[in-house]
């Protein structure tokens, strides 16, 4: 049996943020391990609410999938695998991999116990992909998921919206039932959520954490021609299109 004190039940330094499923998002209230040559930028950080935040994941006879490196412990009956289950699934996540600039492997950790995620000064937020009816992701913004969540490839919608829009011509798609954890470089609290139902939002810059896979996405010139694009200033922006949900971050 591990027993671990001072953890998150019983450190007054520590808050939970966010808990949905098997996943708690929790923060060190205080940087303590302060020395004199990192005191002023501790000082600072703290004053701005910028904290170190961590995933918990309690598992009980169920599996979930992480992101290579992610993982800074585990305790209990606890099996990390390589989720891969023959060539033909390899050699799929390996064309994935090279499409999204996502690793190929997501190592799939199972059974009864404890998962904890490295520390980050990103904002873990945590989302029902059901809920979305797929939901995609920017490249690198994955932390983990429940095993009963898939990764897969969403094409962008036309090749000039790839080459000018800076998000790539692939993004990661999840699909299926059950929670992902998305870092994002904002916390929940200041995130627009935006609701479309056959319509449009125009976002000038990479500024949605996440979207609904059902949108359109494409980037296209912020006025009718090039002439009205570069008098508004704006150029290209960010289009989406169609019924469904962005989270977007505010700067």
């Amino acid at each position: 049996m591990v027993k671990i004190k001072n953890f998150v039940q019983d450190n007054d330094n520590i808050s939970i943020l966010e808990q949905k499923g098997v996943f708690t998002v929790f923060q060190h209230n205080k940087d303590m391990s302060v020395t004199p040559g990192s005191a002023a930028a501790s000082y600072y950080m703290s004053k701005t609410n910028c904290t170190v935040k961590q995933v918990l994941i309690e598992l009980q006879d169920n599996a979930v999938r992480l992101k290579p490196g992610a993982m800074q412990f585990m305790t209990g009956n606890v099996a990390q695998t390589t989720g891969v289950t023959g060539v033909g699934d390899m050699m799929g996540k390996m064309f994935k991999s090279k499409v999204t600039g996502d690793a190929p492997i997501k190592p799939l950790y199972k059974g009864t116990g404890m998962v904890v995620c490295e520390p980050t000064y990103y904002y873990p937020i945590i989302e029902k992909v059901d809920e979305w009816c797929g939901l995609c992701c920017d490249d690198g913004m994955f932390i983990c998921c429940d095993d009963e969540v898939r990764d897969e490839v969403q094409m962008r919608t036309n090749l000039s919206s790839a080459v000018a829009g800076g998000e790539g011509l692939f993004n990661l798609k999840l699909m299926g039932s059950g929670y992902a954890v998305l870092q994002s470089r904002c916390p929940r609290e200041e995130l627009y959520e935006i609701i479309l139902e056959n319509d449009c939002i125009k976002i000038d810059g990479n500024m949605a954490v996440c979207w609904s896979a059902d949108l359109q996405f494409t980037t296209e010139r912020s006025g009718k021609s090039l002439l009205g694009s570069a008098a508004s200033g704006e150029g290209l922006v960010n289009v989406y299109r169609g019924t469904g949900k962005i989270l977007m971050a505010p700067k």
